[in-house]
């Protein structure tokens, strides 16, 4: 992990919102951006934003995500989310994100990450998908 990775980072990126990513179980008039693709979104920009400050073979990964979504994004919008690093704890990384549309604000959340190896984290994979096989649950 590199210094550069401190607290007060921040980093925004804009998404479309498109129709396959709203709700569709109220009916077309009520079609609006779906919480699932805002966490998407809030993980996709604190993924970057952390993985731009990290040393050749490692990633992050996310451990928690809390959120609020709170006003309808129609399709055809855009939303941005706006992540910024709260702390850091060793490998730990707290991030707040703040999503709005060209209306307003319309979610926020907290969301955990950690900082792994990614040569340790095959290793344990591995591990995992030989436990699972030899349980048969694979």
């Amino acid at each position: 992990m590199k210094p550069s990775l401190a607290p007060d980072l921040k980093s925004v990126r804009r998404f479309d919102v498109t129709a396959d990513q709203t709700i569709d179980f109220m009916g077309e008039d009520l079609r609006v951006f779906a919480t699932t693709f805002m966490l998407a979104r809030i993980e996709q920009t604190c993924r970057d934003l952390v993985f731009s400050h990290l040393d050749e073979g490692e990633d992050s990964v996310g451990a928690r995500v809390e959120i609020d979504h709170l006003g309808p994004t129609l399709a055809g919008m855009w939303i941005e989310v706006n992540a910024r690093v709260l702390s850091l704890d060793g490998q730990r990384v707290e991030l707040a994100a703040d999503i709005c549309d060209a209306l307003g604000q319309v979610g926020r959340a907290r969301h955990t990450r950690f900082v792994i190896d990614k040569t340790r984290q095959r290793e344990r994979i591995a591990a995992r998908r030989a436990k699972a096989e030899a349980a048969g649950a694979l």
